[in-house]
């Protein structure tokens, strides 16, 4: 297969189902047939509910729900092969993940703007609201410890026996450089724009010149070298400076910068496969690998495995959070729903291919050494093979690089955001907002300041001791997050007599996913334990595993009940 046919298939495919399938979705629930005002206006508050136009609410929103999962995911699921990746992703975008991103906003802008879990509170129950927010806030956590993990790898230093390493340190102290460039830039940009009226084409131009020099000034002058505690330090404080800020400041301003980091990394991919258009060869990137497949860590099998690695490329319970965590705050208009949510799900699946196409290029040229090599690397590569282009190799390996890395601390903030707004929201009654309490302990409690903290010190600590033993749960947690938008999207639709029948087959689906993958992790962690093992990783993850089964089973029986017209409980 010709990866520039390969491309060009999966576009049309994505362009129709954007076109026919989105247009059907709009018809179904009545998206844009009223010109009522959305949450961003009828609630603004200048900080959270702030009304965003188009093209900077949908920065925002690919960028948050992008990160590096479309990048990563496929490059994971690659050992089966391109073929079931290919499909996954075409099938899952249009037909799962679209569903759920688009249905999650609409359904939370119905909601005052407020998150998954208030929507099941109202359209299910109040214990089923508190199970859900419980479990989404400790994901969110793990999330928050497992990026600023990242994000601070990726800027600190190296010490060889308490002596700084220059020459090693020079490309992490560069991508720190860029960052902390990136995020003074977004803040004036915000302040331009919002406080002084600024046009804004004239200050997306300007912007964007900003970055580029950002890019240069970063990697030629990068005075800071800190180690990565130290690093995780200020990461923790930035993330709660962040999380409580106004979004015209910061949030939405970086993000809005940031989309033309990913738009330009696309149109950089795509210029390589036009350009480049190799064959992918069948011996070092099959189409079908099988469905059992030994990668050297065991024999790993397409289903589940395959439908919990690809997640941002197809569908993801992150992006739920975000529909109906900040981009649900900012909706300017309604009709910005179908390009924001379902078109953004849809470009996330046109990186995903573009992926497939690099892992491919970059085993032939040799670029192995993790996703971030494979990806950059193979991008690169092709780009370089384009007649006259051979000098940008480096150079465009350096930037996709650092564009890679940029994207964990959008996805980090925008987490701990998340994890503030589930916080507040586990404290209130039905149909309660934070403003509405008034006195108490509850006051306390649905503070942003004390909500932020405690998110933060909780992540942060987590971050620097053991994440990674239980990071291997995030795919079948992520995906049980899926499962459950899905099923709380379903029961309002149902509720106020709307067709949901096209969540009903996702679902089912990605809760069978999830719970196959779930009794993979017991079983597999259980023989660890068997063998011996005195880590406390294991044990974590199959108590966990255990509780994360049970959590599904309660909320699908009452999801359940509420579909098939039971009266909704209310304990």
């Amino acid at each position: 297969m010709n990866t520039l046919v390969l491309l060009l298939i999966c576009i049309a495919v994505l362009l129709c189902g954007y076109i026919f399938y989105g247009r059907w979705l709009c018809k179904q629930w009545g998206v844009g047939e009223n010109d009522e005002a959305t949450p961003a206006h009828t609630m603004e508050d200048g900080v959270d509910y702030v009304p965003a136009k188009a093209p900077v609410l949908m920065g925002h929103h690919f960028s948050s729900i992008a990160g590096a999962g479309p990048i990563t995911g496929p490059i994971n699921a690659a050992i089966f092969g391109w073929l079931p990746v290919t499909l996954w992703v075409l099938i899952g975008g249009i037909f799962f993940g679209g569903v759920h991103d688009f249905g999650a906003l609409i359904a939370s802008i119905r909601h005052k703007g407020q998150s998954i879990g208030e929507i099941i509170s109202a359209n299910m129950s109040r214990r089923a609201k508190m199970l859900f927010l419980t479990f989404a806030y400790l994901t969110l956590i793990l999330v928050v410890a497992a990026f600023a993990s990242i994000v601070a790898s990726t800027f600190g230093a190296t010490f060889d026996n308490g002596v700084l390493n220059v020459e090693a340190s020079a490309s992490n102290a560069s991508v720190a450089m860029v960052s902390l460039l990136f995020i003074l830039v977004a803040i004036i940009f915000g302040f331009c724009v919002y406080r002084r009226n600024a046009p804004m084409m004239v200050s997306t131009i300007l912007g964007v010149i900003a970055i580029i020099l950002c890019m240069a000034i970063g990697m030629n002058f990068h005075p800071f070298y800190l180690s990565t505690k130290t690093w995780m330090i200020i990461v923790g404080i930035y993330i709660a400076i962040a999380s409580v800020t106004p979004v015209w400041i910061l949030l939405q301003p970086r993000d809005y910068l940031s989309s033309f980091l990913l738009y330009a990394m696309l149109a950089i991919a795509v210029v390589g496969v036009v350009g480049a258009h190799p064959t992918i060869d069948p011996e070092l990137f099959p189409a079908f690998s099988g469905f059992a497949v030994d990668n050297g860590n065991g024999i790993q099998y397409l289903f589940p495995i395959l439908f919990t690695t690809v997640a941002c490329g197809a569908i993801s319970g992150f992006h739920s959070l975000v529909s109906s965590g900040t981009t649900s705050k900012q909706l300017d208009k309604e009709k910005d729903a179908k390009p924001i949510a379902y078109g953004g799900m849809l470009l996330e699946c046109v990186l995903a291919i573009l992926t497939l196409c690099a892992i491919a290029y970059a085993r032939q040229t040799g670029h192995t050494k993790g996703a971030t090599d494979i990806f950059a690397g193979g991008i690169a590569a092709m780009v370089a093979a384009i007649p006259g282009l051979a000098g940008l190799e480096n150079i465009l390996y350096t930037l996709l690089v650092l564009t890679y890395s940029a994207f964990c601390l959008t996805s980090l903030d925008t987490a701990t955001r998340l994890a503030r707004f589930m916080f507040q929201e586990f404290w209130l009654e039905p149909g309660q907002t934070a403003a509405d309490v008034k006195e108490g302990w509850k006051k306390v409690a649905v503070n942003p300041y004390f909500a932020t903290i405690i998110t933060v010190v909780l992540g942060i600590a987590l971050g620097m001791t053991g994440w990674n033993k239980i990071w291997g749960l995030f795919g079948a947690a992520n995906q049980l997050l899926a499962a459950l938008g899905l099923l709380a999207v379903a029961t309002w639709l149902g509720n106020i007599g709307k067709n949901n029948k096209m969540f009903l087959i996702p679902m089912a689906f990605m809760m069978v996913v999830t719970i196959c993958s779930l009794v993979l992790t017991v079983k597999n962690q259980i023989g660890l334990i068997a063998a011996g093992s005195s880590d406390w990783g294991p044990y974590a993850q199959t108590i966990l595993s255990v509780l994360l089964v049970v959590l599904a089973v309660i909320l699908v029986i009452e999801g359940i009940q509420t579909l098939f017209g039971k009266k909704k409980k209310t304990a």
